[in-house]
Order: C-alpha cells, then structure tokens, then sequence
C-alpha cells in the first residue's frame, strides 16, 4: 500500500522497545498501511542495553546489535541516526529535528526511554565521574581507564556509587578493566530492590569473594579532586576512600522532556501518562517503554516495554490489546553471580508464608512464598544459584504439586522432573515476549515446528534475555515425545546419527579418514557441519596430526593454519605458559619476538601471552623461535584444552593450603592436546579464596586442608555458569583420575560445539548421572576412560614442531604459490598505547589522501609519499610493512 492511503509513523527514540515496536509492526502489517520513520538520537541502530557489560569483554558494538538487521533495510522503514527530535508540533503532526529537519506524522510514538541520575553530590562533574547507561557511557569510562592506567604505577582503583542492578553491572565493567573496585550502597543491603536482608548477605559475601568490596549503610557526601581529576570520596560518617574513577549508577528517571514541552499529561513523579493501550492524553500519540507512565507508575524493566510495543503495533493495525500488568520478574547474573526475583518476592500477602534454604559457605539463598495453606506459589528469590527459576517463575499463583523445599535443597529440581513438564497452557514462559507455554506446544503440533531453532523462529520465546531456554527446550521434546514425533538428533543431512553415536561407531570400526567413515556411516560428500566434527572426532581419538593427509581438508578456519584468524586477516600465535608460570627467559624471548615481528602483545585472562598481528608466512618462523626457547602450541585455535589458570598458592601465598601451581602446570601438560566438542578450560584455586576463579571453568579444583574440591561445568561466554560441586576432598591421584574421566565422558558423550554447561544440563541423569559414572563407575567403563586418556598423555605431539618438520605441511604456510618466498604487506597499522594495530578504513583513506595529522612510513621508518609507487606504499600489494603514525 503506497501514497495517500498509507499513513506514516514517527518512533522516537532507538532503543530495545522501539526496535520491538518496528519489528512488531512490520511482522503484522502485510498491507504495507503503515510507513516508519525510526529517530535514535545515539549514532547506531537499537543495540542491547542489558548486554553492557559484555562489552568489556571483548564484544563490540555491532555485537550487540538487535535483532535481524535486515529490518533496516526493509522499504517501508526509515532508520535516521545521530537524530534527536527538539519539539513537537502536536497540532500540526510534526515534529523537528536536531538536523533542522521536519516531518510529518499519522501517529507519534515515544520511545525515548530514560536518563541516568546523578544525586547532588558535591564534585559530582570533576574529571573521571562517570555515569553507565549508553555504549558511549561505557567506551568512555573504558577509554579514561585505559588512559589513566599508564600515569600509576598501582592497579587503578574505583568506586560505583549505587549498589543496585546498574550499581554492580558497573562494578562488573570495572573489574573487567582490572580495576580494584568498591561498591558503596546508602541502603542496609545490596539491591534492595530485588533481594531481602538474607538474599543481601548472601550476595555480599559473593560479591566480595570476588575481589569487590562492598559498603552498605553509606552515603557519599563529596567527591575530591586532586591535579583537576578524581582522587578520593568522603562518606557522611566521617570515613572515605581514595579512588581514580568514580561511576554513578543509583537510578534513572524518564526522558519525558518532549511530552512535557507538548503540554501532554506527566506523572508526578516523572513519566508520559498513557492508558492501557498505552495512548496518551493525545489520542495521536503513544508512549512506550521506560518514558510511560501507566498504572501510576513506570517500569524500568524490559518485558513490560516489549508488552507495550506488542500493544501500540497492535493497535495501529486496528486491534483491541490493552496492558495486562507488568511482569517484574527478573533473572540476572552479576559478576557471575546469579541473582533471581519473582512474584510476592517480599511475602507481602497476607498469610504468606515463607519457606527457605541458605549454605553460607555455597553463597546460596532461596526463599520461596507460599499461601497460607502452603500449596500457591506466590513469588520467591534465588541467590547464588537460580537453576530452578525458569521452571518456578510460571508457576506463580498456581499450585506447585510438590513439597515446596524439594525446589530449594541442591539439585532439588532434579528430584522432580514432572514439576516443570506440564505447565499448564495458559502459564507464561518467556516473559520478554509473552510467550506462554501453549504457544510454544502449538508451534509443534500445529505449525510445523521440528526443534528449538523452529520453535524460537515461530513464537521468539528465548530469543531476548535467554532465561527461559531451558524451560522451553524441555516443553518442545516433551510435546515431541507425547505426540510420538521422532526427535531428530542426526548430525546433520549427511549423517543420521548425533555426534556422541558417530563418535562412538568410529571407535569401535576404527575408520580413520573422512571418506571412509562416510562411506559407512554417512551419505553424500559432507558438509561445513559433519566434516569439523569428523575431524574434531579423529583428533580425539588421536590418529595423528590434524593436517596430516584427509584430515586437514576437515578442520575450521583456525585449525588450517594452527593460529587464529584476527579480523584483519592477520594471525595470533598463543604459545602454551603452563599454569601461567614463566622465566625471565622466557619473557625475553617473548618480547623479542613481538619486537622483531612487529606483534601487539597482551597478557590473555587465561595467563598466557597473546601475538597479534602475524601474516601466515610469518608463522613458522615465529613458531621456530619460540620452540627453539622450550615454548610450544597453546592450542588457542582448536577446541581442546585452553588453559589451566593458577594462583600463586602455598608456594607464596600465605593463605594458601596447597600447591595450586604444581597441579596446574601438571594438569595442563597432562590435558594439552585434547581435543573435545568444544574449548575447554581449567582453574586451581590454592585456597578458599578463589583467585584462580576456578569455578568459572569447565573443571574448577579448590584446595582445602583436607585435599582438592572437584567443580565441574562451569563454563563464560554469553551464558555464563558457576560450576557445581562433583566430589570434595579428594587427594591427588583421585583428584586426577576423577578428571581424566570427566573429559574422556564428555568428549564422548556431548554434542557438537557443546560445551560442558549445557551438556550437564542436557545429559539424561544431570549431574548425579555423571557423578555416577564418574566416581561410582556405574556403566563400567571407568577402565576404558582411563586407557583412553593414558593413550592421549603418551600419544601428544606439538602441533607446530610436527608442522616444521614436515615440509609438505609447511608448504601450506606461504602467501603466493608462485613466490613462496614473496610476503603480502599491503598491511597498514596506526600505533595505539605504544603497539601497533590494524588501521580502520578511514585511517587508511586518510593515509592515501595524505591527510595533515597522519604521516605514512616503512617499518625502518623512513616517510613514504602517500599513494606514491615505491616500495612500501599502502596502494601496493606486497613489499614493506607499513605503519601510520598520528
């Protein structure tokens, strides 16, 4: 529908609800009635507010981006950034904008969400304050760390303001940065909001274990400055602390500054009013999200702002949706800590009663509030460990049908697997989307829908926070399994059978190549899916080097070429620290390396040294040097072990009980190697204390006076899980059987890509299967796991040396066929804190344009006329390594 009959809507405001409402709309509105004009006044399109933090580690903007992007490249939808709207013309239908233009509307919607407060606090605007609310907040606060850093010759110390959500979100973003952090929090607990006084003390003492301290019961009353930046806080009682960056995080208020300019109605306490079908006092202008204010008061949460979308785009299009209430559910995980809210969280009914579980010791709290007659779930809190709010939170106002403690003792879910198998239909599951539990059935039965990626694609449940994933992959194999539908586990087209069912047929046939196992168990000639995991398999099962023969047509990107592929085609080269212990020797050799190749170094979080910055052909002589020292593979490009990250225990520390250096350094030479489904990685800790952050890991091992405390299943990422106890007080030879069978069981068992978190998760039995198998030898293999892993230990080989000594395999690593000996060095690089780095487009643009502040030279340093035809010239295709010097 074009011209006159189709109507046009302004959004203003570009973020998560507004994304919402444009998807919503354009997902329903099949006639093309409505054209969209998008005004986000941040220079980007929607991102992901609520994945802040994550930038930190290691994602970047376009990382968070939401949704398809092709939405914005959709006819009938206009994305204008960097674009603010200055007023509203309510008579006219136009608004202005900050680029002095105008447009015209049908219907206005807004979606301008919210701003950070900032309390009155006296130095409040002195250099170094900081608020965390947008991308731009957090790359500044990264940039002034970053900056600051080189001018102490001491860690850098911060302090968050606000010990709330944002509050610890910022003291996570810190602590990322390396920053020693405190958080100070003016109420008697952390996050008041959500957690009681038990759920606070237990979150505190969580939150400190990891490095933070924690003041509650404080208020600041000045920030000081020292040489025109921050220096120190003084509290109201008289205390304070010295600290190099300050971030406010206590609160954020309604950008409701257009609607008041229009004469709309506001709250009073801030907020556009709107009704339940969320129209303002305008019937041609709607609020959305965190600026609407509806039922008297305004929700700073993502799902009810979806719910609100989900509403206008309904009623554009001629429908009657109105608000149902809000959903102020939350799962959240902070610093790796997991922290969950639902229902009467706080047992304010009358008569409800409250049943819970707390181990001091785990750091966990669970509080469940029942009716008076103990059988209705009214709401609840998890602290620590929120393993069982997916299947809880629906549950809220119904009856649970089981003791209400066998939900909160350890591994309680487990012991009642119905409780979470037959939601009713009308039970909400995916609260970001307001999918319920009959939606997702009837995405089976009645749409088509085969597995999780169909169901997600049809009914968007688990397609937001992710929280309820879990709960939703149980619902679709249950109504697969009662429909007697075959649930497809097949590997891909070319095999029928799951990847732990081809591992295992190739075990017992001894097939060694691709063709021949496809030629038995398979069809066809493979694919990108089967063919890695083929390889990944003989890696396993350890027949030889992966770029020996058919095998090196099987591997990943990475693999081909043993380093990993940077996202300007260059390589980094991770050589192996054992348990992040090294000589001064090895330093050396390190740095002169980097030196002589020109590499950016940086220490990674596993306690290795990370080069950036190789060309391929660079990359055996670079390995040869560091063989040569006693250096080998890190394996930072396979899905194998990682790293065995170690504190300094007994050796220094006077905390520690046990030598956590010794058993890592063993442990890594023992596992290096191993190839698995997917990464795998290890921490010991040497005490209590928890510095190696073992639990964070695949396999954690914390020393206690008695021996080693086995956690498995811990696993970063964008699903972050703490790992879970396996087996306590184990000495050193049952500490290491124990773990030799955890990975022999799970590169045997699990799917592909599969890492050991969901594989936990997913393995019928859960944990007390595999501890089961584990310790008990229940299958009665624990013989054969054991064999297996003395077989890899004696079979290891280095991976680069094999590749040096071996000139068919080094043939692989030059750059042109014809001229092996010919490098590619049409590589430009700008300097950044003193190491080079690939230089953006833009740079290199200006570089050819001979722009005033950039100036182009060889890496001997002499000048280069830009776009000139001499050796060394950005514009060539071969020759000298450049570098652009600002």
């Amino acid at each position: 529908m074009t011209g006159s009959t189709q109507r046009h809507l302004v959004v203003v405001g570009g973020g998560m609800v507004a994304q919402r409402l444009v998807e919503a709309l354009r997902a329903r509105d099949t006639d093309a009635s409505w054209r969209v004009t998008l005004l986000a006044e941040e220079p980007r399109a929607p991102y992901d507010r609520v994945a802040l933090t994550s930038y930190f580690s290691g994602r970047d903007a376009d990382d968070l981006a939401l949704g398809d992007q092709s939405l914005w490249r959709d006819e009938q939808v206009t994305l204008r950034r960097g674009v603010a709207v200055t007023r509203i013309d309510r008579e006219a239908r136009r608004v202005a904008c900050s680029d002095g233009r105008t447009l015209a509307y049908d219907a206005l919607v807004l979606a301008t969400g919210s701003f950070a407060t900032v309390p009155p606090v006296e130095g409040k605007d002195v250099t170094g304050t900081f608020v965390y609310r947008t991308i731009d907040d957090v790359a500044a606060l990264r940039q002034y760390v970053e900056d600051a850093r080189p001018q102490h010759r001491r860690r850098l110390r911060g302090a968050v303001i606000g010990g709330g959500l944002l509050g610890l979100e910022a003291a996570g973003a810190l602590t990322a940065l390396d920053v020693d952090t405190t958080v100070v929090e003016f109420a008697p607990r952390l996050m008041p909001l959500q957690v009681d006084a038990g759920g606070g003390e237990s979150l505190r003492r969580l939150i400190e274990a990891l490095g933070v301290e924690v003041r509650t019961g404080t208020a600041t009353q000045r920030i000081k400055a020292r040489r025109g930046v921050v220096a120190r806080m003084d509290f109201a009682d008289g205390g304070g602390i010295d600290t190099d960056v300050v971030v406010f995080a206590t609160g954020v208020r309604p950008r409701d500054e257009l609607g008041r300019a229009c004469g709309l109605e506001v709250g009073e306490r801030g907020g556009v009013v709107v009704d339940e079908a969320c129209v303002t006092s305008d019937p041609a202008v709607y609020a959305i999200g965190e600026v609407a204010c509806i039922d008297g008061r305004v929700w700073g949460l993502v799902a009810p702002g979806n719910t609100m979308a989900e509403i206008v785009a309904d009623r554009l299009l001629g429908g009657t949706a109105t608000f149902p209430g809000a959903d102020t559910s939350t799962k959240l995980k902070l610093l790796g800590v997991d922290v969950a809210s639902f229902g009467d969280a706080f047992a304010t009914a009358d008569g409800a009663l409250e049943v819970t579980y707390a181990d001091p010791v785990a750091g966990v709290y669970k509080k469940l509030v029942m009716s008076d007659d103990a059988r209705t779930l009214l709401g609840g809190m998890l602290v620590g460990d929120a393993s069982a709010y997916a299947s809880l939170r629906p549950m809220v106002g119904r009856q649970l049908g089981a003791d209400p403690s066998s939900y909160l003792v350890p591994e309680g879910l487990q012991a009642d697997p119905h409780a979470t198998a037959e939601l009713p239909d009308d039970v909400g599951v995916c609260s970001c989307n307001n999918v319920t539990a009959g939606t997702i059935r009837s995405a089976i039965t009645e749409h088509g829908c085969t597995d999780l990626a169909e169901v997600k694609a049809c009914t968007k449940a688990g397609t937001s926070c992710g929280s309820c994933l879990p709960l939703v992959k149980k619902i679709v194999t249950s109504e697969q399994e009662k429909a007697g539908l075959e649930i497809n586990r097949s590997l891909c087209e070319h095999f029928e059978l799951s990847r732990a069912d081809l591992f295992n047929a190739v075990r017992v046939t001894g097939e060694r190549s691709f063709s021949e196992i496809i030629a038995r168990h398979g069809k066809g000639r493979g694919c990108e899916i089967c063919k890695p995991v083929v390889g990944s398999i003989l890696a396993s099962l350890e027949t030889g080097h992966i770029l020996e023969g058919e095998q090196a047509a099987l591997q990943d990107t990475n693999d081909h070429v043993l380093a990993n592929m940077q996202k300007d085609g260059t390589y980094s080269v991770v050589p192996r620290i054992a348990g992040g212990e090294i000589t001064p020797e090895g330093l050396i050799v390190i740095g002169e390396i980097a030196r002589d190749f020109g590499l950016y170094t940086k220490i990674t979080g596993g306690q290795r040294i990370d080069l950036f910055g190789a060309r391929m052909d660079q990359l055996p002589a670079i390995w040869r040097r560091l063989i040569d020292a006693g250096f080998e593979s890190g394996h930072a490009y396979g899905k194998s072990l990682r790293t065995v990250k170690s504190c300094v225990g007994s050796t220094w520390c006077r905390f520690g009980v046990q030598d956590s250096v010794k058993l890592a350094i063993d442990l890594e030479l023992r596992y290096r190697g191993l190839r698995a489904p997917h990464k795998i990685k290890l921490g010991v800790s040497g005490c209590a204390r928890e510095c190696a952050e073992a639990r964070s890991k695949d396999v954690g091992i914390i020393a206690t006076e008695n021996g080693w405390n086995v956690y498995v299943g811990g696993n970063g990422g964008f699903t972050p899980r703490h790992a879970v106890l396996l087996a306590e007080d184990l000495d050193t030879e049952t500490l290491v059987r124990t773990v030799d069978r955890f990975f022999m069981y799970y590169i045997r068992t699990a799917d592909r890509l599969q890492r050991t978190a969901p594989w936990l998760e997913e393995i019928e039995g859960g944990l007390d299967h595999v501890r089961e198998v584990i310790l008990e030898d229940s299958l009665g293999i624990g013989a054969d796991l054991d064999r297996a892993m003395e077989r890899h230990v004696e079979s290891y080989s280095d991976e680069w040396r094999d590749v040096l000594e071996d000139p068919v395999k080094l043939a692989r690593f030059t750059s042109f066929v014809n001229a092996p000996d010919q490098a590619d060095g049409d590589l430009v690089y700008v300097v950044e804190r003193g190491q080079r780095r690939p230089a953006t487009r833009e740079e290199r643009e200006a570089a050819r344009r001979g722009d005033g502040d950039i100036e182009v030279v060889t890496s001997e340093g002499h000048p280069v006329e830009p776009g000139s035809n001499q050796p060394g010239a950005p514009v060539l295709i071969g020759g000298t390594t450049l570098e652009v010097r600002r």
